[in-house]
């Protein structure tokens, strides 16, 4: 009876069968597992236990684990089975519906390879490595153990090729937020932002998920040759909102206008006697623009060039000449600065250089020049 029974159970289990088995043994290379309703003993070969590379069955299963298992042969005394198997077949059907949906699902690298991660999904994954960041990683050897959000980008059962990136719900979740903001700002806000990069043009800023260009005329009040020479980038600044166009997410953002003016402060930098250095930047027909501070001009009006008379400023100045001007008056509030170079210069004699003055104790008197005169006419 014995016997029959055990040929029974033997033969009802076929290649393909689903079989429900629980641990008794875990050995370096393989799992025992006892099967319910049988005498036969089930063997798992550790290259059955995972999708991935393992080194030791410990590191997937414990004794008393009951596991889902597909029969992949029939022994005479045990029966070769299949965990990663089951778990694959599980895997690729909710994996299907996660990449038709476009879940966002957690998951935790378990290896490091060259050219990306790989990730155990019931079914091994692979992250190549430019679909990990938004930022290129140069060592990404500290990534093994950490959990990452993913989403599916490719998928193919057939070929059993399973692609995920990281990157794409980075893209997403910063695509979101940019409408958010974009949906937010308003022109004239001042907000705190970060440089995030500099071209010849101008230096882009982060903003809080999106990026703003301040124009190389907007970074600063003074005359700006490269905008590396004023910024750096991660340097964290404050900005003033200009424009927004949120049809092409374009949007214009100025440094200079959260800067103080030129012009502040002005009475006490520059007050009335002061004597400054500036430079003539340029030439009217009724005077000269002489530039005291970066972006603060002061007019030297033609009188106040010269002592003597001339007739256009060309004539005693010339454009980027260095010149010492007196401050005659301040207007802060009309950002005017009254300059003079004249008071500055010793007044030239108005004596005749080629006149000789008559030497003491000459003899000469008046009254012998004009009875000189009256003899004549006698």
């Amino acid at each position: 009876m014995s016997e029959e029974m055990n040929q029974i159970e033997v033969k009802s289990f076929v290649v393909g069968d689903r079989v429900t088995g629980q641990v008794t043994k875990v050995e370096e290379k393989q799992v025992i597992v006892n099967l319910q309703d049988s005498k036969l003993d089930g063997i798992i070969p550790i290259s059955e236990l995972s999708s991935l590379h393992i080194e030791k069955a410990s590191d997937v299963v414990n004794e008393g684990d009951s596991l889902d298992l597909e029969v992949l042969k029939v022994e005479e005394d045990a029966l070769v089975l299949s965990k990663r198997k089951v778990d694959a077949e599980n895997a690729w059907a909710e994996l299907e519906n996660k990449f038709q949906s476009g879940e966002v699902f957690e998951a935790e690298i378990k290896d490091v390879v060259k050219g990306g991660l790989v990730v155990d999904l019931g079914v091994r994954a692979f992250v190549p490595a430019s679909l990990v960041e938004a930022h290129f990683v140069e060592d990404f050897s500290d990534y093994k153990g950490k959990s990452l959000t993913f989403k599916i980008v490719e998928l193919d059962k057939d070929k059993n090729r399973l692609i995920l990136s990281h990157r794409a719900v980075i893209e997403e979740e910063k695509g979101k937020q940019k409408q958010e903001v974009l949906a937010t700002l308003q022109v004239g806000q001042v907000l705190e932002g970060t440089v995030q990069r500099i071209t010849d043009f101008g230096a882009f800023i982060d903003i809080g998920g999106v990026d703003g260009l301040v124009h190389i005329s907007q970074l600063s009040h003074e005359h700006v040759e490269k905008p590396s020479d004023v910024v750096t980038e991660g340097q964290p600044v404050q900005v003033k909102v200009l424009s927004v166009d949120r049809d092409n997410e374009r949007i214009s953002l100025s440094i200079k206008e959260t800067l103080p003016g030129p012009w502040a402060n002005i009475s006490d930098r520059a007050p009335r006697g002061a004597v400054l250095e500036g430079t003539v930047r340029r030439l009217v027909s009724y005077g000269a623009f002489v530039e005291v501070f970066p972006g603060v001009e002061g007019l030297v009006h033609i009188s106040q060039i010269a002592h003597k008379h001339i007739g256009t400023p060309h004539e005693a100045l010339s454009e980027n000449q260095s010149v010492q001007v007196k401050v005659l008056d301040v207007n802060e509030s009309e950002q005017r600065l009254s300059l003079s170079i004249k008071e500055l210069e010793e007044k030239e004699s108005e004596i005749p250089t080629d006149y000789v003055m008559p030497e003491e104790n000459t003899g000469f008197q008046l009254g012998d020049m004009i009875g000189d005169q009256l003899k004549k006419l006698k």
